[in-house]
Parts: structure tokens; sequence; C-alpha cells
């Protein structure tokens, strides 16, 4: 212990000295949502403020707060090529202007891309103090970071004492490191939005087609966490998710979680991402049941699909009569991305007794508007194409389309749209042929 002690006084810098190793021209990567390292970041951004760098190119994913205020900020985009992989609403502006650019991609495929088509000269992020064996711990939120900390030249840590540490593929050994910062502040709380009143409704529905023992998945979004609310008399459910949010942890206290019963990492509650308040990571904090893994690993559609009972639920914006899905493009515009949503429709229905269910509400624009459509307006993207969906839900039932003519899979649609809508999507169907 005393001489990874020694190493860590060796590699603890300040952060104008940590800052002053990125170069003119580099390529940096930064740690996922609550391990956007505030110090580092600000530091970084500050001497491209003073003139001190001319160029830097930054990729991201969901950008936050800390992000946003720093390399994120329009004051430096001179400077600061932005791009993200997924957009936020720390970063949705700056797409929409220009000012951060897009990359479309599947969250389990960014490690190889970045791996085949960039060099990474920087990675930074925050992680939770040293253990006695030197490994320190990216926390509850890896992403791809596991894999950018192997695969950087630099690696610099900000250790943060409220940062959870949490097992899995989650550490890195002080060995692996160049430089450490210390800044032991609150981290982002990332709660859920206000429930949307018919929420209960369609988490009663999805939770009823959810049997005892299933593996499941709970996607961004208020919605999907809505479900976990009505699990409570479920019995040893197990996790493999993208995204921990607080309902997962909560039926986690209850004994309702359990992960007996999963053929993969049994008793492991497997994730990559998590988000909630305090308590959430206060309670993972060295509980060895939570093991975090890269993007590569936890949303590969052939590693969902070992899960027996896989049952995976994601929220969608608009489906059209055809069973395109959109969970990404709102009024023109790119609003968020396809993040894991299709490696977990695929994977999950790959499962043995697997079900991948998409849900919606079926209006928008208090009932004025119908997220069940004929036909998307040209340029809509598709982030699950027809021939992967498999459940829909909304407020007014849950429709299987798998193995359903296109004239079935409309009228099944139709059946769970708003029911003021019905008439005219029955008409715009027999317009597209589909009658």
């Amino acid at each position: 212990m005393a001489d990874f002690n020694k190493q860590y006084r060796e590699k603890l810098t300040t952060f104008d000295l940590a800052a002053k190793t990125v170069k003119d021209g580099d390529t940096l990567i930064h740690g996922v949502t609550i391990a956007e390292p505030p110090g580092l970041l600000a530091a970084i951004a500050n001497r491209a403020r003073l003139g001190d760098l001319n160029h830097l190119k930054v990729y991201t994913f969901n950008a936050q707060k800390h992000f946003a205020e720093t390399l994120g900020n329009p004051d430096i985009a001179d400077v600061v090529d932005s791009y993200s992989w997924f957009v936020s609403e720390g970063s949705r502006n700056m797409v929409q202007v220009g000012l951060t650019q897009f990359v479309p991609a599947y969250l389990h495929q960014v490690p190889k891309i970045v791996m085949e088509t960039m060099e990474v000269d920087v990675a930074v992020t925050t992680v939770a103090p040293m253990n006695e064996e030197g490994y320190f711990s990216f926390g509850p939120c890896n992403g791809y970071l596991s894999v950018m900390a192997t695969l950087c030249k630099t690696l610099i840590v900000e250790v943060n004492e409220n940062m959870p540490f949490v097992y899995g593929d989650a550490l890195i050994h002080i060995s692996d490191i160049e430089m450490i910062v210390e800044n032991t502040v609150p981290l982002l709380e990332l709660l859920p939005m206000q429930p949307n009143p018919l929420d209960p409704i369609i988490g009663k529905i999805v939770a009823e087609t959810i049997p005892d023992r299933a593996v499941i998945q709970l996607g961004i979004g208020t919605l999907p966490n809505a479900i976990a609310p009505y699990l409570d008399s479920h019995r040893d459910l197990g996790i493999h998710t993208e995204l921990l949010c607080p309902g997962m942890v909560d039926l986690i206290q209850k004994g309702v979680i359990t992960g007996a019963h999963k053929n993969v990492h049994t008793g492991k509650h497997i994730f990559s991402l998590a988000y909630g308040g305090k308590e959430t990571f206060q309670y993972m904090n060295g509980d060895k049941s939570f093991e975090n893994y890269p993007s590569s690993y936890v949303m590969n559609p052939a590693v969902i699909a070992q899960n027996h009972r896989m049952t995976a639920v994601n929220a969608i914006l608009q489906v059209d009569l055809l069973g395109q899905c959109n969970a990404e493009y709102l009024e023109g515009r790119q609003y968020s991305g396809t993040g894991g949503q299709l490696d977990f429709v695929r994977g999950a229905y790959d499962s043995p007794d697997g079900k991948a269910i998409l849900v919606l509400y079926s209006t928008a624009k208090n009932e004025e508007v119908s997220r069940i459509v004929g036909q998307f307006p040209a340029g809509t993207m598709v982030t699950t194409p027809r021939n992967d969906v498999h459940y829909i839900a909304t407020e007014y039932g849950i429709v299987n389309l798998k193995g359903k003519s296109t004239r079935a899979r409309a009228l099944a649609l139709i059946s769970i749209a708003h029911p003021k809508f019905r008439d005219e999507l029955m008409r715009e169907a027999e317009n597209m042929s589909l009658m």
C-alpha cells in the first residue's frame, strides 16, 4: 500500500499543470454524465479563453452541466471542435446551431469506432478514491471510459470522494494514470423528471407483460422509469441495462430485483451508466453486486440475448403505420440519439422468451397531435426499423407487431392510438394501400 501511496503523491498535481498537458490539435474525450470532471474541464477551457490553446477536438456523450459550462460554452467555439454521439439538453442548442456536430452511432459500437477511426490524445474523468490495491473506480458512469482509458495517450483523473466505488470493468490502476488532481465537490444529481399523468396507466400495462425472473432494461426518460413501481409484486427480477435508474435501485432495496436466477452474471446488477441522486449513488458504493461495464459489452446485442427472459423497455417519440419508430428526431431537428435502443430491441427479441417493448404517449401538445402517424415527414430519422419492432405500448394498450402483415400491424397500431385520431389514421392507411 505504501508504494501505491508514493505513486499517488508523485502523480498528484494542480489543475493548471494538468491542463497544460493538452496540446493544440489534441483529441480529448471526457467522462460521461456525473463523471464529467468539473475542475479539469474548467482548467482546459480557461486555457482556450486565454489564447493558450488554438485548436482542440472534444468528443462527448449525453453532455451535462460541467461540459456545457466549460468546453461546450459558445464563447470558445472558435477553438473547440465539439462532437457528440448523443444529443442531450446540455448540447441540444449547440447542435441545432452547428457549434456541436452530431455523430450518429450505436452506443455499443462507439469504442470500436474510436479504435478504428481516431487517436485519443487525452482522456479526463472523475473517479472514486484509490483503494488499498491501487485501483480507482470510474464509478457508476462508464459508457466507453474504461475502453478509452486504455486507448488514450494521457489519462488524467479527478478524484472526488463523493464518487461511489463501483466494480465490474470500472477499475483503473494507478500505474495506468499519468496525472491526478483532487476535487471533492457534490456530484451532479440527474433525477427523473416529473411524471406524466399517463405514466401509471402505461406502467401497469407494461408491468403485466413482464414475467417473474425476467432480466430487465429500462431506457432513458420518465416513461420507462415509471414502470418500476408496478413491478413490486414480481419475484427475482434481474438487471442487464444501459441505464440503471432510481426505480431499479428501489426494487433492489425491496428485494424484488435479486438476479438470483440470471443465467449470465448470476446475482449481479449489470449496467453501463446510472442516474439519480445522492442516495442512489451512496447505496451502490462498494457493493459488489453492482457491476459496471463499457457499452461495447452491455449494449452488444449478442451479449444481451444471452440473458433468458430479457425484457427491454424503451421510449419513442413517434411510430408510423408501417411500424417504423423515431426516438431521436423532433420537429425537423436532432433531439437526442440512438443510444442503446436498437441494441436492446434486437438483443431482447433474440433472448429465450425475451421481449422488446417500445412505449410512447398516444398524443402530444395537449392531445392536438397524434404520435402514431400514417407516414413520417421526409427527413425524419428512423431509430428502430419496422422489421425489428416487437411490442408497442401506449395508454390504450399493447400490441405485438412481430409476424403481422402490413395491414394487420396498421390495424394494431390504430387500436392503441387516441380514439379521436383513429378514423383519420384509418383513412391514411387506406390511402397508403394498407387496407
